[in-house]
Parts: structure tokens; sequence; C-alpha cells
């Protein structure tokens, strides 16, 4: 099992997918993140996990407790 930190660290400037609590995805850049796993992503997209609607956020700070699993693209 990777540990969230070394995936991150490994991570940066590249596309995630990130699940969140709620049940959004969430696709961008990471361009940084600290030691409580808060995040900067930048040309970020929401989508839900029912499918159908995209929107663009553009650059967004994600709290580190609302990430439940996240992917590289």
């Amino acid at each position: 099992m990777v540990m969230p930190q070394v995936l991150l660290e490994k991570s940066v400037d590249k596309r995630v997918s990130l699940l969140l609590k709620d049940g959004r995805v969430l696709e961008g850049k990471l361009t940084g993140f600290d030691e409580y796993m808060n995040m900067v992503l930048e040309e970020t997209t929401e989508n839900n996990v029912a499918g159908a609607e995209e929107r663009r956020l553009g650059t967004v700070v994600l709290r580190g407790n609302n990430v439940v699993s996240i992917s590289v693209l």
C-alpha cells in the first residue's frame, strides 16, 4: 500500500482524480499540498458519481479531510 504523503509528493504537477466524502469527483493538476493533506488543484473539473454534469472550477483549495481516495491520471 502506498502512503498518501508519498503519493502526493510523486503527483505534484500531474493530473489527479479525487473522490470526496459527498460523492463528487474532482480532477485537476495537483500544484501543492501540506502535512494535513490540504491540496491545491488547478484546471479543476467537478463530476458527480451519478454521471452527467461536469463543472469547471479552475483553481481549488481542498481540505484534506474531505478526500476518500486519490488516483493519478
